[in-house]
């Protein structure tokens, strides 16, 4: 620093009812049927993914989810590959209680790996399709799929396919303001597809 020359900027103390500012991202921007696709993805340059580690125990991935208001985590290894994915319906439906009975296991014993769809089973979009495609698409998908949650893909400059964006149901059903269905469920395809007049 020496031999430069920076001035000094004012400063001034903080008020006593000062807030903060959230990501824009985290704003829905209301959409259709017919809006870009692009438009419900929730895209890794711009918000950081909600990750969690295999052998972390089911209950503190339920709590990472509620406090990071989502409702999947990407599953990573130490050296940040993915290996899986787990969702709310994974934490809290049927499979905790069949490992219980399968394994002879306390619920507070299930691991994430025990209960999330492995990578290899894992489907993903290529991000050049989603850039041509409409919301009504993307739902469309997800319903043949049987799935609330979806990964688009592209390529690092090495060639490495890289998760680039998720969709979620629940975050197209908040952008087409649709009613909050309770946290335990998500939405339904019936209930999406009724307000968007499919």
């Amino acid at each position: 620093m020496e031999g430069q020359h920076y001035r000094l900027l004012p400063q001034s103390k903080l008020k006593a009812d000062a807030a903060y500012h959230l990501p824009d991202a985290t704003v829905a921007t209301p959409v259709s049927a017919d809006s870009p696709a692009v438009e419900v993805m929730t895209d890794l340059r711009r918000v950081a993914a909600v990750t969690t580690a295999p052998d972390a125990l089911i209950d503190d991935a339920n709590q990472a989810m509620i406090s990071h208001g989502v409702r999947a985590l990407i599953v990573v290894d130490g050296q940040r590959r993915i290996a899986g994915i787990v969702t709310a319906t994974d934490i809290l439906g049927e499979k905790p209680m069949q490992l219980t009975h399968e394994r002879g296991v306390r619920h507070a014993e299930i691991l994430v790996r025990d209960i999330m769809t492995p990578a290899a089973r894992l489907e993903v979009i290529d991000l050049s399709a989603v850039l041509n495609a409409r919301v009504g698409d993307m739902l469309a998908t997800l319903k043949r799929s049987g799935r609330q949650h979806a990964l688009a893909v592209d390529q690092a400059s090495g060639g490495r396919q890289m998760v680039r964006g998720i969709f979620s149901t629940t975050q197209i059903a908040r952008q087409l303001d649709i009613a909050p269905s309770p946290p335990e469920t998500g939405h339904s395809f019936a209930e999406i597809e009724a307000a968007i007049g499919s």
